[in-house]
């Protein structure tokens, strides 16, 4: 069994605000005789469910292009970890029950993705130590951000690049019961950027 944890990508999907809303450019149309149909897409690389590069917050960290594949397919846990808005979560909240070494955390706070919610929960910096501590080599988020929309120094993305830690933000988690999975969530390469778009799936073990 295959669980879909990427939203749609629509023109209404939400951005972080100032970034960059998806378009879709019709340059030919078979509805309007065309040979063909053919479209430009514009978009923010950080859109929907994606893989932030550690370019995105250190300078002179690789691109994404430059990240090992293996950090976005394997195995996997889901847990669902509740916590009021605009909280963060800690490390007794979630390092009790870390059995994988890719971690996927449903906190249910950003349930449409076509409106940014700012009071989203994020991680406490030291929940990603905990993590790397524990050989966790990928965390993901079923929201925009690790850190806090008013976040201005960025903790916990700065502990993931010192602590050499995938991450993927913006998951749709919704509906996948808590356990054990396969993650794939290949990121595309695109050479230099600071991030890219996955299509993150999860497979569930058979029996």
């Amino acid at each position: 069994m295959l669980y879909d944890i990427s939203p749609p990508l629509e023109p209404r999907i939400a951005v972080w605000p100032g970034d960059t809303p998806l378009t879709r450019e019709i340059r030919t149309d078979i509805a309007r005789g065309d040979d063909l149909t053919l479209s430009t897409l514009r978009t923010t690389v950080h859109v929907g469910a994606h893989a932030d590069a550690p370019s995105h917050y250190g300078a002179g960290a690789p691109a994404i292009d430059e990240l090992p594949l293996d950090l976005y397919l394997g195995p996997c846990q889901v847990l669902e970890v509740p916590a009021p808005p605009g909280s963060c979560l800690a490390p007794d909240q979630v390092i009790p029950r870390v059995t994988a070494p890719r971690v996927l955390l449903r906190t249910g706070s950003d349930p449409d993705p076509r409106r940014f919610e700012k009071d989203f929960v994020a991680l406490r910096p030291e929940l990603i130590d905990a993590l790397a501590d524990r050989g966790v080599v990928l965390v993901g988020i079923d929201t925009p951000s690790v850190d806090p929309f008013v976040s201005e120094d960025f903790p916990a993305h700065l502990r993931l690049l010192a602590r050499d830690m995938a991450v993927l933000e913006g998951l749709a988690l919704e509906g996948v019961p808590e356990g054990s999975y396969e993650l794939i969530a290949l990121p595309l390469p695109l050479v230099g950027f600071d991030g890219s778009p996955v299509r993150a799936v999860l497979r569930a073990p058979e029996g």
